[in-house]
């Protein structure tokens, strides 16, 4: 029996919200706000394809940048994160048999990343704040083309889901440590030891007798996987929070009617400091997450534990420190950057990476295949599809870790199509979807899915539309179309039909998808989700709270 069976134990009642626990709302209600900001993004995203085609007066060329600085981040921040935030935030004190840390934390959490993610969405929307979403320096200051209040409100909207992402980071170490009021004592160091991966390594460079039984790990791979990618997201919370107050202090000053002199800031290391902490999120958090999830996705799938488990911690563990020494592959192309900082951290350790996701990539297959034959459910499916968006993705951002390809490709369509659309839309998303039709039933006591048709269709739509937009995009890019710039003289527009087409599939996809789920659950029950539980919080957790 799986976890999902032994969990549900066999309850198909229909969707009841008032029997929902606290926790099952909170994460309803993260998933629901994500999937909200991911079809801002789409629906903006959609925008600016039509506007490359054909620069209608709908928006302007103002807005139009607005809209590609606000895109990514609404895209990571406002739809990636909270549908993670929900998801580890319900299965770690799941995986791990005891309550949340702080249901408190997670709803400042959840505040926090929702209305943090409006701001600046709405200030770029308006003001048309578009320093795009690298902010070199000094372009977030540059006051000849944005207005300081504009900069100042969009940092404090960036600042406000740095916080919340902050207070998440603390939540997960704390519910995988502490000792629920009432419980036997807990071994907080040999748990947070097995989270980190340091018991992984000991078992390689410990010798043991033959007859001596190997310890288990304190806990499971999934949690193994979250917790170091948490690691990833307060680093990056430290970074982008302190290249915020810097921005942020230079926007008050001229508010105040004074200048900062922008020369006292070393540009090139303050690229270097911004790109350490964006690749954070790019290169560290997003595949570890992901190498985590696709293991708990193949091992809820199957019935099975993952196979060559101790090799997968070991993959995370060096992936965690491998994400700390890549960012440099983003500065290949300039000039200035140490020769030394390109080969060694911008190819030969970006390449690496090529072997550490490669591992979770087999592992992943080795485990689906040892169930074999599987009935291909949408929860199957979109993990496939997943996998496919990987398996494209990092080799084509291997490839533009090449000093000499990136001379061609830095810049250009290919960028953000082929590795940046692919890796997001099909690998990232397709994984989070995959997560999302897995966990429905456990979030809902058992609710049925209402359309499989529509499910099937989500699923094509999603991936024809992914990776053909980003096939096209690549394209333009190899033709030497740049990206953060507009197809004045039309020069590349069949391309940009074509990938404005595909955007059309996604979003139809994304109706087919939210269409399905409202169904599914009832437009009362998803008013539900927003409703105060029946059941008591103070139940759930422990006595500090």
């Amino acid at each position: 029996m799986t976890i999902t069976e032994t969990f549900l134990n066999g309850n198909e009642n229909a969707f009841k919200p008032k029997s929902l626990t606290p926790m099952q709302k909170l994460s309803l209600r993260f998933v629901i706000i994500g999937l909200v900001y991911y079809a801002f993004a789409a629906i903006e995203g959609m925008i600016m394809r039509i506007y490359q085609v054909e620069q209608v007066g709908v928006i302007s060329e103002e807005q139009y940048f607005g809209i590609l600085t606000a895109h990514p981040l609404v895209g990571i921040f406002g739809s990636t994160y909270m549908i993670v935030f929900g998801a580890f935030l319900f299965l770690v004190p799941f995986l791990m048999g005891k309550p949340l840390w702080s249901y408190k934390m997670a709803l400042y959490t959840f505040w926090l990343a929702t209305v943090g993610t409006f701001v600046f969405w709405f200030d770029g929307f308006i003001s048309h704040y578009a320093p795009l979403y690298t902010l070199y320096w000094p372009l977030p200051a540059d006051f000849d083309q944005f207005h300081p209040l504009s900069g100042a409100i969009f940092i404090v909207g960036i600042a406000m889901v740095m916080v919340g992402t902050g207070l998440f980071v603390i939540n997960i170490f704390k519910t995988i440590t502490y000792t629920p009021e009432g419980w036997d004592p807990q071994p907080a160091g040999k748990l947070l030891a097995s989270a980190l991966g340091l018991t992984a390594w000991t078992r390689v460079f410990k010798r043991r007798k033959k007859t001596e039984e190997k310890e288990e790990h304190a806990v499971s791979l999934p949690v193994a996987a979250i917790a170091r990618g948490s690691v990833d997201m307060a680093l990056n919370v430290i970074i982008i929070t302190g290249t915020g107050v810097l921005i942020l202090v230079y926007m008050v000053w001229e508010l105040f009617g004074s200048s900062l002199e922008t020369t006292a800031v070393d540009s090139l290391l303050y690229k270097n400091w911004f790109w350490w902490g964006l690749d954070l999120v790019a290169d560290g958090l997003v595949l570890i997450f992901v190498a985590g999830t696709w293991y708990l996705l193949a091992s809820l799938i199957t019935g099975k534990e993952v196979p060559m488990a101790n090799l997968a911690r070991l993959a995370l563990g060096v992936e965690l420190v491998v994400s700390w020494t890549v960012w440099s592959h983003h500065l290949l192309s300039d000039q200035s950057q140490p020769a030394m900082l390109k080969v060694a951290s911008g190819e030969m350790v970006t390449a690496f990476e090529l072997l550490t996701q490669g591992l979770a990539f087999f592992i992943t297959l080795a485990c689906l295949w040892s169930a074999r034959p599987l009935k291909m459910t949408n929860e199957l499916k979109f993990l496939l599809g997943g996998l496919l968006g990987f398996a494209l993705a990092v080799p084509a951002g291997i490839l533009q870790a090449d000093v000499g390809l990136n001379r061609v490709l830095h810049n250009t369509q290919w960028i953000v199509g082929p590795h940046v659309h692919v890796a997001i839309l099909i690998g990232l998303s397709m994984t989070l979807y995959s997560a999302i039709y897995l966990l429905l039933p456990i979030l809902t006591n058992g609710a049925k899915l209402y359309s499989q048709k529509l499910a099937t269709f989500h699923f094509w739509a999603h991936l024809i539309g992914g990776i053909g937009m980003g096939a096209f995009m690549g394209m333009a890019g190899l033709q030497g179309m740049l990206r953060r710039t507009i197809d004045v003289e039309g020069t590349f527009s069949e391309y940009m039909i074509l990938a404005a087409l595909s955007g059309a599939l996604l979003i139809a996809a994304l109706v087919a998808f939210l269409v399905n789920i409202v169904m599914t659950v009832g437009l009362k029950g998803a008013l539900g989700i927003f409703q105060r539980s029946e059941l008591d919080v103070k139940e759930l957790l422990p006595a500090a709270e």
